[in-house]
């Protein structure tokens, strides 16, 4: 059979047999099938915008968009079958669909579920307040240079993005690695039992979501779900430097792991690290990973994320793949749209450099990214600006949380501050006369301030929630100045 070549996460592997073939897809979603499938379905999608010809594309209702709105321009476009619960005639006359009496969403999470049970992958899990996404990318690196790796797209980790990662997990990935979200209590547990991961990840317990919690006691037995989904015999690897470590442990022990694992700097981690060289854009690091001595360098700058690279070589180890080349693989690490990508921007006669981290702020990661910042050396003339939009779901700490931003703000000597909102209001009050750059209510005109003050030589870094539209601002930047050389994505 000719290998086909399926796209994972923005990046594609080679496998020898097709993703589903068309009476096991009928099997596993419960359907019933109308009309028929001309060819095996190598893909899974719910968005026509990034359909490939010969996908199964599934109608799911999301907030704003029904997915049998779309299911007819679907399979006009190519897909070889749709998944639906509400027929038309249009739809049986444009192709294939497979018929189920309940929620699409339902048959995408069969479908999950039947791909994990054929799947003879380790699978590794990740939760966290912090460092999710990153770890998850960390991972992807580390695993495929032992073998294929089937990673989860974007931060597809809720109720709709397991399972469809799940779907298009390949019979013969050798890795699968999850990553596992949640906004409230009693989320995670439903997705880590769909994915029964071998071992789970908890980068740290932070203040995100903190506005659906009474307190990060309350968020850390949030995380803590997902030992409920681990299979037996599986290993939990937990943050030894975080005060919830013992907390996290305890959980886990009741619940019967037995084989629990730390990574940090205290001297009782099984992967500790024993020094740290922090560059701009880069890490170089010294680790003991269970008593063999182990340095590295990450492609990834920030203490955060040469922390969460302990947890990476943590799994790797309990895996069964090469530490070696694992650790070899990390030095090409990079970040994810929107989470440090650094960039120099040509300004004039000069150049700026621009540091987004405009995907999704709490306070943790604000604090990260004016760590991050802190590090990067301004041009002749330049300043350190940090551009900041407000950090959501924080609930009644959020007035207090924006405001502590400016002791770090003090603290690391930032120049310039430009915010946006009404909970960076509070931050902004703090702030001496000489640190303030500008405030706007939001980031359409905050971006017209910055823009009209930015001069060559200038470091800006971008965050704030996604529903803060920061990003925006970084578009606009990246618009209006030529790249002076290639993003680092």
């Amino acid at each position: 059979m000719r290998p086909l070549r399926r796209r994972y996460g923005g990046k594609s592997i080679v496998s020898e047999q097709p993703l589903w073939a068309p009476a096991e897809l009928v099997a596993a979603t419960g359907g019933t099938l109308k009309g028929t499938i001309k060819r095996a379905v190598h893909g899974v999608s719910i968005d026509t915008r990034t359909l490939t010809p010969g996908d199964l594309f599934v109608a799911i209702k999301g907030e704003v968009h029904d997915g049998h709105d779309f299911v007819v321009n679907a399979l006009k476009a190519g897909a070889g079958v749709a998944l639906v619960s509400r027929p038309t005639p249009e739809m049986l006359a444009a192709g294939a669909v497979i018929i189920v009496d309940d929620d699409p969403l339902d048959g995408l999470v069969r479908l999950g579920k039947a791909a994990r049970l054929r799947s003879k992958a380790r699978i590794i899990a990740v939760t966290g307040s912090v460092g999710k996404t990153s770890t998850k990318e960390m991972l992807r690196d580390a695993l495929a240079a032992s073998g294929a790796t089937h990673v989860s797209a974007a931060s597809f980790n809720n109720h709709w993005g397991v399972p469809l990662t799940l779907a298009r997990m390949p019979a013969d990935a050798a890795y699968g690695v999850f990553e596992i979200g949640m906004n409230h209590a009693g989320e995670i547990a439903p997705l880590v039992n769909m994915v029964q991961p071998h071992i789970a990840i908890i980068t740290t317990i932070a203040e995100s979501h903190l506005g659906h919690f009474a307190s990060l006691d309350e968020i850390a037995d949030a995380k803590a779900e997902i030992f409920t989904g681990l299979v037996d015999g599986g290993h939990a690897v937990l943050n030894r430097d975080s005060p919830f470590f013992n907390h996290l442990k305890r959980i886990a022990s009741m619940r019967g792991i037995r084989n629990i694992a730390s990574f940090g700097r205290d001297a009782n981690a099984e992967v500790r690290m024993d020094s740290l060289a922090l560059h701009p854009d880069c890490c170089c690091i010294t680790a003991s990973i269970y008593g063999e001595k182990t340095s590295y360098r990450l492609g990834l700058p920030g203490e955060h994320m040469a922390l969460n690279s302990l947890a990476v070589l943590a799994a790797v180890k309990l895996a069964g793949a090469d530490l070696a080349r694992a650790a070899l693989a990390l030095a090409s690490a990079q970040p994810a749209k929107g989470r440090g990508v650094q960039q120099r921007l040509r300004l004039g006669e000069g150049e700026l450099q621009l540091l987004d981290e405009s995907y999704n702020a709490n306070p943790a990661s604000v604090r990260a990214a004016i760590d991050l910042m802190a590090q990067m050396k301004p041009g002749q003339n330049g300043r350190r600006i940090a551009v900041l939009g407000d950090m959501l779901e924080l609930g009644e700490f959020g007035p207090k949380l924006h405001a502590d931003i400016a002791d770090v703000i003090e603290q690391r000597d930032i120049d310039q501050v430009y915010a946006c909102g009404p909970l960076m209001a509070h931050l902004w009050e703090l702030l001496p006369q000489s640190r303030r750059g500008g405030y706007a209510e939001n980031s359409t005109d905050l971006k017209t301030l910055l823009q009209a003050s930015l001069r060559a030589g200038d470091v800006v870094m971008i965050k704030g929630s996604l529903g803060s539209r920061m990003g925006l601002i970084a578009d606009a930047l990246r618009a209006e100045y030529q790249a002076a050389n290639k993003e680092r994505m």
